[in-house]
């Protein structure tokens, strides 16, 4: 009886290792959800944002019996949202390719509890202090409103200014306390998303995380995307107003090289444009006149063509063929490389049509001009 009894025994703990075995995939993740109180033929989605902030579905599954399942792979950990037809909310946590249960709350999705890897411990904690910082924030500008006297409205001025340099603070803490948690590349990979990023102290940061989620998949491109957001700060800082043009030298038609040093004059308008671009093509008998107009008294003007996009069958002639159309007489160059041609990185080109004016010196005195602005910078230069 008591071998018997051993064996039952023997026989539940390998049920309940393979069952375990079970709930930990090794290559994807299995999401198994509790739906109590939701009718059967819900849709519970897993969504992500893109850079506008917009929902986009990854993954669906319908609550049956109150329960629903999802099992998928990802390759990079992600912050994805669940949400619920017909549940008000959304609840946030990170994605891995791992196991996590869900105990759905069916009045709002905000109170629903997600288990899994350590990291949601730690994305908890995040967002707990940034919402204690967005109810203080809120109090704040409650009193701004509120405030009888202008001694009283700088004292909460100032207060926000301290809460500012809090905010920015909180995703260092976290990093800071999260070393070995993907947490932290996250949080990392959050903040570069941001226009006042700290490059350098993120990258800090990334440094000194654990090496094995460094050298995650993850962190390897974390790591890559800070260096190339290092060279786009630096082209920007570069192309600033009373920043020296960076000096460049490319391709003509004919394909001889031409420098932005050859081909200067008094004024010199550096015209980023391409055969395919319709605004561009729009904006070319304004310049064709103003060139004309100002030329013998010493504006020169040098075009660099954006042409090379997969669309085209051939983008040189479609490039020659506009220059002939447009009758575009100055100076003229192109790698044919679309935005991937190294002048305009090196002038952080994002959209076309493009212009940099520099005096007689090389020194960047106005940009993005069109129209009768244009021509208003080039009279003032030069009349």
């Amino acid at each position: 009886m008591k071998n018997l009894v051993s064996i039952l025994a023997f026989c539940l703990l390998v049920i309940a290792c393979k069952t375990e075995e079970k709930k930990a995939p090794l290559d994807g993740y299995l999401i198994e959800g509790n739906a109590p109180g939701i009718y059967n033929g819900i849709r519970v989605y897993l969504q992500s944002a893109d850079e506008r902030n917009k929902k986009i579905n990854r993954d669906t599954a319908i609550v049956m019996n109150e329960k629903f399942v999802f099992e998928g792979k990802i390759d990079n950990p992600e912050i994805w949202y669940l949400t619920v037809n017909s549940v008000n909310g959304s609840s946030a946590f990170i994605i891995e390719n791992d196991y996590y249960t869900i105990n759905l709350d069916k009045d709002k999705v905000d109170n629903t509890v997600i288990k899994g890897p350590k990291a949601n411990t730690a994305l908890k904690a995040y967002f707990a202090d940034i919402k204690e910082l967005s109810n203080r924030r809120t109090k704040l500008l409650g009193q701004m409103r509120t405030a009888g006297d202008a001694s009283l409205r700088e004292d909460v001025n100032e207060d926000i200014v301290t809460l500012n340099i809090e905010q920015s603070k909180i995703p260092f803490k976290h990093i800071e306390h999260n070393k070995d948690n993907v947490a932290s590349l996250i949080f990392i990979n959050n903040e570069l998303n941001s226009k006042e990023a700290d490059i350098d102290k993120l990258a800090g940061a990334l440094d000194n995380l654990n090496s094995d989620i460094k050298s995650s998949n993850l962190g390897t491109k974390l790591t890559m995307r800070i260096e190339q957001v290092k060279k786009i700060k630096a082209a920007e800082g570069a192309t600033q107003i009373g920043s020296m043009a960076p000096q460049f030298s490319a391709p003509t038609p004919d394909g001889k090289q031409l420098s932005l040093k050859q081909a200067m004059g008094k004024v010199t308008v550096i015209d980023f444009w391409a055969a395919w671009c319709g605004p561009c093509r729009r904006e070319n008998p304004n310049v064709v006149r103003v060139y004309n107009k100002y030329h013998s008294k010493g504006l020169e003007i040098i075009g660099v063509s954006l042409d090379g996009s997969g669309r085209q069958k051939d983008p040189k002639n479609a490039w020659i063929k506009a220059i002939e159309q447009d009758k575009l007489t100055w100076h003229q160059v192109s790698n044919l490389s679309y935005f991937n041609d190294p002048v305009a990185r090196a002038y952080n080109i994002k959209s076309i049509p493009a212009t940099y004016i520099l005096d007689e010196t090389g020194k960047i005195v106005a940009k993005n001009l069109r129209g009768a602005a244009l021509e208003a910078k080039i009279a003032e230069l030069l009349n």
